[in-house]
């Protein structure tokens, strides 16, 4: 089964009181102690980042690793990614992201990882990576479109309630047709697909949402409620 798992927001860089979506990511995996490797390439590969990811999930029932591009680990960066069980990209710059997995291989050997089974997971940037495209802060001051890996059919818009700008520049991006109908999600709500369709969405807040925005007769946004992770 290919999976990935598209945070709008939250896990352990929004969220470090609330593990209930990291904790829900590790269970995907089917292992006691899965192997889970965090890449912050989006963020520069923050050192404080890198150290958040490790304060959690240090305490969780799993083994912890990254994978820093400006410190590799080994030349093999294939075989480095492929023992893992779960990959979880962390948020950030998408198009700097986007730029250095190309040039280092990283979006053809984290398609293998999919295609054998590995979970691939990521916050914001690491949410809208996996999709044909979606609007990104990247290149400066505003929200623009960027055609991201295409793992997932359509487009991605995280942090939905997070930050004010996010619903209308998605909404109208769609209606002036610049990008394609798609998913999006408000901090702390994860979408979870199996083979490219939604399996389940989960959410850390009880009254965030996941929406499906389209075009018909204007722009339209079906709500999607997530199963609430917590105790209700």
């Amino acid at each position: 089964m290919r999976q990935i798992i598209a945070l709008g927001g939250g896990g352990f860089s929004m969220e470090p009181e609330n593990p209930l979506l990291d904790t829900y990511i590790l269970k995907q995996s089917k292992k006691e102690n899965p192997k889970i490797c965090f890449l912050p390439t989006a963020s520069g590969d923050s050192e404080d980042y890198i150290s958040r990811f490790y304060s959690f999930f240090n305490k969780q029932q799993c083994l912890p690793f990254h994978l820093s591009l400006f410190r590799p680990p080994t030349r093999d960066i294939e075989s480095f990614i492929l023992e893992k069980d779960i990959i979880y990209i962390g948020g950030g710059n998408t198009k700097n992201l986007l730029a250095l997995w190309k040039e280092w291989g990283l979006d053809n050997i984290l398609k293998k990882a999919w295609n054998q089974g590995i979970v691939l997971a990521g916050i914001s940037a690491g949410s809208l990576c996996w999709f044909e495209e979606g609007i990104t802060d990247s290149f400066g001051d505003k929200l623009e479109p960027i055609t991201c890996l295409g793992f997932l059919k359509g487009s991605n818009c995280p942090h939905y309630d997070g930050e004010m700008e996010r619903r209308p520049a998605y909404q109208n991006f769609i209606k002036s047709k610049q990008i394609q109908s798609g998913i999006a999600a408000d901090d702390g709500v994860a979408i979870h697909y199996n083979d490219q369709e939604i399996f389940k969405i989960v959410g850390s807040r009880p009254h965030a949402n996941a929406y499906r925005v389209y075009l018909q007769d204007g722009v339209k946004e079906d709500v999607l409620k997530p199963e609430y992770l917590g105790v209700s």
